[in-house]
């Protein structure tokens, strides 16, 4: 029998174990015999018996959480639990062990498996409390030593199961926890950590590269991967090199199907091993921040897989997720549901995301797929989903654990991002929670991105018909915090590359994806680019393999790699370009119904009222000689963008450096200016004088 306690023990203080004597507030009992009742009781009648251990000897202490924790673990608020579930290293009575501690309140028995006790269900059995936590200290587990939870189920049935408050993994297919700490690492980045507290992002240039590390870049020594610490030095050289701000990291957590891209985690509190250690992990971190690039990660708290190891049915019945499947699966992905309504998974998902924010440093989160989490019939038909108390499609539950998120993530780590995916009319995503939103910081604008591949994707002369799709955006575009994002989900399941996606012949492809670019680096809104696009992939995207370094030194995807770092570098330059992106300040329509010729014109403007750009985009391969646009005010326009230049594989069309205002009102303007614009192209001007007050 697995769970076996002392009907009668005889209690002795200072009771010695192999050698060693232990006094203090732990006791110690010697089995004697065996009850065969365990019905359950509370914990303030029942008698202060131990659970055996390898030893037939066990331990029985004080309580595992103080007054205040479990008062915040039944509000549903403990965010910290991370610190007491789980594996953790401790000493007692000068025995050194791992103590643990599990949530499965409808097991019979819990214990922990290891090579030690042969992974023999029984002989490391945990003490249950009324919280349904079952606890205890196993003696001589050490750093680096795997581990299982083996759980009785009501039915008899014993199972093996991950710990789901694990640091650390073992590489798929291996499933095993591995007890881990991270109490010795020194990290070097205190100045970032200081600075970024100090941020205001929203006024901030920020770029994201959105990077796989499993397919970035793959090693030629017979490795499946590089480490995290070697993909730290090779994407900070990069970033550096291509201007990016920000790496926006694909799931990180433990997942144990590389097709998931990590987007079905069973570690919520541990780095995969695909890449190395936590230790590893973390030099990742620090070393970006050492360089100043902001690190994000992809977390996926909507959903999980329902993998026989890890939370599904975790002590035989739905726990992590709803027992309805009308609630508790996905009929999209196949996965479950988490239930948002119950406090215990409410203080998982808070604690997985404090985890990554304070002992990571991550410098924000992006929640993926928020619209599955807000919608109760998100991809259901009718009669496939139960609404809430109210009657409604809203998942009120969700709605609350994603408001208590973004106030614990700002209010405890100032200056960090917290990003939505979120492809709804939902309203206040990225508002304040004090003012009725969710709290995010941004979101990202899957409209935009719709619009304008849509609109890219024309014969250019079937777009003088759908003017509106670019223009329809400044409807809508500054109600949320958006990001502007050419992300992964573009370039897969058969919608081809982006270069592949654009229209006409080889050079018009690469003009509009230069176009395409342009428009996005000049349009209100932060950045996002999947790894591989400022390449030119001919084909999409491949987990399993790596983004097309080989056409390195072909002159049109050299061409446009230095184009994107010539984008970053004038987006991180010019405060017009980001400093008023989420407000309607920093935008003004020129020219936006000129469908004859499909031009468009705008100003983005900064905070110094003096600063602004004029950006003037031709959607059809025919150059336009002498276009006329009017100007804020008179001066000399230097041409600081043209998406056209010889040295990004264009034509050379454009405007010589720059042109002289014209005193001939045009668009509502006193002063206008005469530009060429080149077929495809995108060209930025800026005034560099101003007149005389």
């Amino acid at each position: 029998m697995g769970l076996e306690i002392a009907g009668r023990a005889q209690l002795r203080v200072g009771y010695r174990i192999n050698g060693s004597s232990f006094s203090g507030p732990c006791l110690f009992f010697e089995v004697q015999k065996i009850m065969d009742d365990l019905s359950p009781k509370p914990m303030s009648q029942r008698p202060s018996v131990p659970w055996r251990n390898s030893n037939n000897r066990v331990r029985s202490c004080g309580p595992l959480f103080t007054e205040t924790d479990i008062q915040n673990m039944r509000n549903g608020m403990h965010a910290s639990i991370y610190q007491f579930q789980g594996a953790h290293l401790d000493e007692v009575d000068g025995i050194t062990g791992t103590r643990f501690a599990v949530w499965a309140p409808n097991a019979l028995e819990v214990s922990v498996l290891t090579d030690a006790n042969h992974w023999s269900h029984g002989r490391n059995a945990l003490r249950p409390s009324d919280e349904g936590i079952w606890n205890g200290f196993v003696p001589d587990l050490a750093h680096g030593d795997a581990y299982k939870f083996g759980i009785k189920e009501q039915s008899g049935v014993v199972t093996e199961r991950s710990d789901p408050f694990a640091f650390f993994q073992e590489l798929r297919p291996k499933t095993a926890s591995i007890v881990y700490d991270m109490s010795d690492f020194v990290w070097q980045d205190q100045a970032w950590m200081s600075r970024r507290e100090m941020t205001d992002w929203m006024a901030q240039p920020i770029s994201m590269y959105e990077v796989h590390l499993g397919s970035w870049k793959k090693p030629t020594d017979g490795r499946e991967f590089f480490n995290y610490r070697e993909l730290a030095h090779m994407l900070v050289d990069y970033c550096r090199e291509m201007g990016f701000t920000h790496l926006q990291l694909m799931p990180v957590s433990e997942h144990p199907f590389d097709g998931s891209w990590g987007y079905q985690a069973t570690g919520y509190f541990a780095p995969t091993s695909r890449f190395g250690t936590p230790h590893d992990f973390a030099y990742f971190v620090d070393y970006c921040h050492q360089a100043n690039i902001s690190v994000l990660i992809d977390w996926v708290p909507a959903h999980f897989p329902i993998d026989g190891h890890a939370l599904a049915r975790f002590d035989g019945t739905a726990l992590y997720e709803h027992a309805d499947p009308r609630q508790g699966f996905h009929p999209d992905w196949g996965t479950a549901v988490f239930n948002y309504g119950r406090n215990e998974v409410r203080n998982f998902l808070l604690s997985s995301a404090r985890f990554w924010l304070e002992k990571y440093h991550v410098d924000g989160i992006r929640v993926d797929a928020v619209a599955s989490m807000l919608y109760l019939d998100y991809s259901r038909n009718a009669g496939e989903w139960v609404p809430n108390e109210f009657g409604g499609r809203e998942n009120l539950e969700a709605v609350r654990f994603l408001k208590d998120f973004n106030v614990m993530a700002h209010g405890d780590f100032p200056g960090i991002l917290t990003v939505a995916e979120e492809s709804t009319a939902w309203g206040g995503v990225s508002h304040p929670v004090y003012n009725g939103g969710l709290g995010f910081s941004m979101k990202w604008d899957m409209g935009w991105m719709n619009d304008s591949l849509r609109y890219m994707q024309l014969d250019p002369i079937h777009r003088a018909h759908h003017q509106n799709d670019l223009s329809f955006r400044m409807v809508y575009a500054f109600t949320e915090n958006f990001v502007l994002p050419l992300s992964h989900d573009e370039v897969v399941h058969g919608k081809r590359s982006l270069l592949s996606q654009m229209p006409g012949d080889h050079w018009q492809q690469f003009a509009n994806l230069r176009m395409l670019y342009g428009y996005q680096y000049t349009m209100s809104g932060k950045k996002l680019l999947f790894m591989g696009g400022e390449l030119g992939q001919w084909h999409e995207w491949d987990h399993d393999g790596e983004i097309d370094w080989n056409l390195q030194g072909h002159k049109y995807h050299d061409g446009l790699r230095r184009y994107i770092g010539d984008l970053n570098e004038l987006y991180r330059s010019q405060g017009a370009l980001h400093e008023l992106d989420f407000s309607g300040e920093g935008f003004d329509w020129i020219q936006c119904d000129d469908s004859a010729n499909s031009v468009f014109a705008f100003l983005r403007k900064g905070q110094d009222k003096d600063d602004f750009l004029v950006v003037i985009s031709n959607f059809t391969p025919v150059p336009r000689q002498k276009y006329r646009i009017g100007i804020p005010r008179p001066g000399f326009y230097s041409e600081v963008l043209n998406s056209d230049a010889g040295i990004y594989g264009g034509t050379n069309v454009g405007n010589l450096g720059g042109v002289y205002s014209e005193p001939v009102p045009s668009h509502g303007h006193k002063q206008s200016i005469e530009v060429h614009l080149p077929p495809l192209g995108i060209v930025a001007m800026k005034p560099m004088s101003m007149p005389n007050a």
